[in-house]
């Protein structure tokens, strides 16, 4: 077995600090950099409440003090009220992370009476014409509308705005949106190429230069605002080099529970060929955690093979992403693509030269694939959009 992080004589991970429950895939937004699995479609059996309600215990006798309550669409969940409410018995700090889609002020009451403590509202960009566009929905107004409404209930206001080529050069009227809307905290979160955001990799990558105008129109606003908002700009992995520890390290603080109950290391892993996870519905968290093949396998640095192995980085990025190394490298084992040291880094020096040089002609040759059951199903069988 891979060596694991140790916390103890035992030599045993320490316990899953973050919980992510991904109750639902349902979704009225059909983003095209959507995580959520290309196949999601083909995973339409729900975890029940009491399903949920058992997993919140289960993961705060394991030890997790953070909730993520995310989908999907959480609030499609008519049980949402009754999942916050048993996480805020147990003790979590719970995060609610929503397209504001269904938050009515009625509900935002209730959500504030069962224990909500945070809201991560997100946004596709500071226009209508884009954000609609780019979420293949009418709902720039309704943001808004929602965005008041978490004021109104005295949530922190954090914005997320996933960044790529489409609204890059919109950071300066992004960051001035969130301002006007009273944002506390906005996060700029460069894509990360997996699932549909894979999938439409060549439309969504941005150049070199666009990223440079971006990072330096954020650090302009961090002068300008000073502790009025905090402005997080998540550095890009296909321009930076340098490989990112796979969600603070495999198996070593995050656990995602997925609508239909699969427990992952990180919320794509299900992609991963040769892996079982196991199912919450038969095996409890703490066996999940501490036993199960799929989350010993990349836990510390024990399962690397060079370049990996010998890097004296290896301790600090643990390899890098086990589900960017398959899909650039078809290879979950291998030094994670990005990294400069990688055997297969010129395969990410080619995609993001494309972005310099096909960018204009992309969306006619290979328009964007929006996120919806229909693509999702065509795509799970094999056919071509």
């Amino acid at each position: 077995m891979s060596e694991v992080p140790s916390t103890g004589p035992s030599g045993q991970p320490g316990p899953p600090l973050w919980l992510l429950a991904e109750l639902t895939y349902r979704c009225p937004l059909h983003c095209v950099f959507c995580y959520n699995p290309v196949d999601f479609a083909q995973h339409a059996d729900e975890l029940s409440t009491d399903d949920w309600l058992r997993v919140l215990r289960q993961g705060r006798e394991l030890g997790a003090v953070q909730c993520g309550l995310s989908g999907g669409e959480p609030l499609v969940r008519d049980d949402l009220e009754v999942i916050v409410a048993e996480a805020h018995r147990l003790g979590y700090y719970t995060n609610l992370l929503t397209s504001g889609v269904g938050l009515t002020a009625e509900r935002a009451k209730a959500l504030k009476a069962a224990g909500l403590d945070h809201v991560q509202l997100s946004f596709q960009d500071s226009t209508r014409d884009m954000n609609d566009f780019l979420s293949n929905t009418k709902t720039f107004a309704l943001k808004n509308r929602v965005a008041g409404l978490i004021k109104e209930q005295g949530w922190p206001m954090v914005m997320n705005v996933v960044i790529h080529r489409h609204n890059i050069d919109h950071i300066d009227r992004i960051i001035s949106m969130a301002s006007d809307l009273g944002a506390e905290y906005l996060e700029l979160a460069n894509t990360q190429y997996y699932s549909w955001a894979f999938l439409n990799r060549d439309q969504l990558l941005p150049t070199h230069e666009q990223l440079q105008r971006a990072e330096a129109v954020t650090d302009a606003w961090r002068l300008k605002l000073g502790d009025r908002m905090r402005l997080f700009f998540v550095a890009p992995d296909y321009h930076e080099g340098k490989p990112k520890k796979c969600v603070n390290g495999w198996g070593s603080m995050f656990l995602t529970v997925t609508p239909d109950g699969t427990a992952l290391p990180c919320h794509t892993a299900r992609m991963l060929p040769g892996l079982e996870f196991p199912n919450v519905r038969s095996v409890g968290l703490r066996e999940i955690w501490f036993d199960s093949e799929g989350f010993n396998r990349y836990r510390g640095t024990g399962w690397m093979k060079e370049p990996c192995s010998s890097c004296d980085q290896r301790e600090h990025d643990l390899g890098g992403c086990r589900c960017q190394a398959y899909l650039i490298a078809n290879d979950p084992s291998a030094a994670d693509p990005v990294c400069v040291k990688s055997p297969h880094h010129s395969l990410v020096l080619e995609a993001v030269a494309h972005a310099g040089t096909g960018a204009s002609h992309s969306l006619r040759e290979h328009p964007l694939v929006f996120r919806d059951p229909a693509n999702s199903r065509r795509l799970s069988s094999g056919e071509t959009i």
